[in-house]
């Protein structure tokens, strides 16, 4: 008896240290995975597959709406490896001491990045630092049926037509739709008087009875789009490319006062227990064959210049999107910091709540 009783004890024990040890292995396994906080549709493996041979399941993505979401939630104690903003909000995130420089000596592909996005003022660290490595670029315009809305001006006035009253949606971000106001006030969208902000006030109280929506869901805007139940809405380059994909007909709008161009990248935030799997991630994402996915999938500009390399130039005017990110510059609005950035946000909730 007493030889069960031990060799049931022994099983016992066993048990429980096999299921301590898995739990400890599950632990240390979630403990090497690193947090990537970015855009919905950001999080695809196929922008980091030789992250993923090396690492299998070894990033957990999560995703935000916009980056100024992102910026309050990382504010408020969430806490990410890396984030995904965009130029005009780095020096915000670097100000709030969010995030940490990037050693470029560490960055395999960073001499690949175009010069115009490697350079960025707000990125810049010293030392051969940055507080930002660029990585995808592209354009915000006004994606339109064209069997819906026949041979419209080129103009962002089209999202104030009243014609098309509640058949029109626009993105819900600071750096979108009251700069597009802005420019179409006339107004400097990057660094504006108080006067000058109510003006743009006052053109986004314009606006705002005639839309059915202020989103940055870009799916239910495809779907909107497709079915006929808007027929202009604000979008980035990844719509237009879905929605052409799927034979819907549609254009993406260059405007007479510029499409808007941005920038963004990747950033390390400041408390990261993964560092080395961060600069291992962005390794990835700089690679030519990362870049090309970026291209083919979305229609967006990888900040990489190996990537375009691997690009037909057929593929590239379908797309609309020049090899060169500076020829693109010469004709659109580079979406660069805004100095009244949160006066400006305020002032958009409001209206968009009626004030």
């Amino acid at each position: 008896m007493q030889s069960k009783r031990t060799s049931a004890l022994t099983r016992s024990l066993a048990g429980a240290f096999a299921v301590v040890a898995a739990m400890t292995s599950m632990a240390a396994q979630a403990a090497d995975k690193l947090t990537y906080f970015t855009w919905s549709g950001y999080e695809l493996p196929d922008f980091n597959k030789s992250f993923l041979a090396a690492h299998p399941d070894g990033v957990e993505a999560s995703v935000f709406g916009d980056d100024d979401d992102a910026f309050t939630k990382v504010k408020a104690g969430f806490s990410p490896d890396i984030a995904h903003p965009c130029y005009d909000k780095v020096s915000r995130w670097q100000k709030a001491g969010l995030i940490q420089p990037i050693d470029t000596k560490r960055i395999k592909g960073w001499d690949t990045i175009f010069p115009v996005f490697r350079n960025l003022p707000d990125i810049q660290a010293g030392d051969g630092k940055v507080w930002m490595v660029p990585w995808d670029w592209g354009n915000t315009s006004i994606l339109y049926r064209t069997d819906l809305i026949k041979n419209p001006e080129q103009s962002w006035n089209l999202l104030w037509n009243k014609e098309y009253a509640g058949r029109i949606a626009t993105i819900d971000a600071v750096h979108d739709t009251p700069v597009v106001a802005a420019l179409l006030a006339g107004v400097n969208p990057f660094d504006m008087t108080p006067a000058e902000m109510d003006k743009v006030a006052d053109k986004l109280r314009e606006q705002r009875p005639l839309l059915r929506s202020y989103t940055t869901d870009m799916t239910s805007v495809e779907q909107s789009l497709a079915s006929g139940e808007l027929v202009a809405a604000m979008t980035w380059n990844a719509s237009a490319t879905t929605l052409k994909k799927q034979g819907v007909q549609v254009e993406f709008m260059k405007p007479k006062e510029g499409m808007l161009t941005w920038a963004c990248g990747i950033v390390l935030l400041k408390d990261a227990k993964h560092v080395d799997l961060a600069y291992d991630f962005i390794n990835s994402r700089l690679e030519a064959e990362s870049g090309k996915e970026l291209i083919a999938q979305y229609g967006y500009g990888s900040a990489s210049s190996a990537a375009f390399a691997l690009v037909p130039k057929s593929d590239l005017d379908r797309l609309q999107l020049p090899s060169d990110p500076e020829v693109a510059l010469k004709t659109t609005v580079f979406t660069g910091p805004m100095k009244q950035n949160e006066d400006l946000a305020k002032m958009f909730e409001k209206v968009k709540a009626g004030g």
